[in-house]
C-alpha cells in the first residue's frame, strides 16, 4: 500500500488504536481481539516488547486488511527497522527533526507529534503528513480548534484524552483521525484474558467514531 492510499484510508477510518502491549504475544492477541471488533487502524508502539516483530507477525497474518504502523519512534534508526517489519506509517510523540528526516526518508506515511503552534508548523515543514497532538488530553478539543485556526490546512489527530464521550468534539474541532489506548484496549483485560470484551468495546468505539463523525 502506497503512502497516498494509506493517508486516504486513516482519514477514511478515523481511528487508530494504539497498543502498548505488555508482551509480544499478547500484543498480538490483543490486536487480534480489536480487528475481530472492526478496529483495523493499529499502531503497535515500539514501547511494546519486541514491537518489530508483533508488526511482522500481523502483517504476515492480515496484509492490506488492516492499516498498521508502529508508534513511539524516538531513535532514526527505528523508521528503516519498522518499514522492515511491514508498517505503513510512522508515529513518534516528537518532531525531533533528524528523527523526522528518517521518518521521511522511509517513504511512509508520517505523523510526528507536536503541542505548541511552533512545534505544529516544525513538524509540518519537516514533511510530517499528519500531525500528532499530544498529549490531546492536555487541552481538549478547544485547544485543537484553536491550533487548527493558523494551521487550516495541516492535518492533525490527537491522541490521549481520547474518549468515546467526547469524538464528536475531537471532530468538529477538525482531527483527521483520532488515536485512542487504554480507552479502547486496556492492558488489564489482556492480561487476564478477556479478549472477547477487547472485540466488544472495538465495535462500540468504532460505531461511536462513525456517528461522532456523522454529527460533527
Amino acid at each position: 500500500m502506497d503512502k497516498h492510499a494509506v493517508l486516504a484510508r486513516v482519514k477514511e477510518i478515523g481511528l487508530l488504536a494504539v497498543i502498548r502491549g505488555p508482551s509480544a504475544e499478547l500484543t498480538v492477541k490483543m490486536v487480534q481481539a480489536l480487528v475481530a471488533g472492526g478496529v483495523t487502524g493499529i499502531e503497535v508502539t515500539y514501547s511494546t516488547p519486541n514491537a518489530p516483530w508483533v508488526v511482522s507477525e500481523l502483517a504476515k497474518q492480515y496484509g492490506d486488511q488492516i492499516l498498521l504502523g508502529m508508534g513511539t519512534l524516538t531513535r532514526p534508526a527505528q523508521a528503516r527497522e519498522a518499514k522492515a517489519a511491514g508498517a505503513n506509517f510512522l508515529v513518534s510523540p516528537i518532531c525531533e527533526p533528524g528523527l523526522v528526516a528518517s521518518m521521511v526518508a522511509s517513504e511512509l506515511a508520517v505523523m510526528a507529534g507536536a503541542l505548541t503552534p511552533t512545534e505544529v508548523f516544525q513538524a509540518y515543514s519537516l514533511g510530517t503528513d499528519v500531525v500528532k497532538i499530544f498529549p490531546g488530553s492536555l487541552g481538549g478539543p478547544a485547544y485543537m480548534k484553536a491550533l487548527r485556526g493558523p494551521f487550516p490546512d495541516i492535518p492533525m489527530m490527537p491522541t490521549g484524552g481520547v474518549k468515546a464521550d467526547n469524538l464528536k468534539d475531537w471532530f468538529k474541532a477538525g482531527a483527521v483521525a483520532v488515536g485512542a489506548g487504554s480507552e479502547l484496549c486496556p492492558k488489564d483485560l489482556a492480561l487476564a484474558g478477556r479478549f472477547e470484551e477487547i472485540s466488544q468495546r472495538a465495535s462500540e468505539f468504532a460505531a461511536a467514531v462513525r456517528q461522532a463523525r456523522a454529527e460533527a
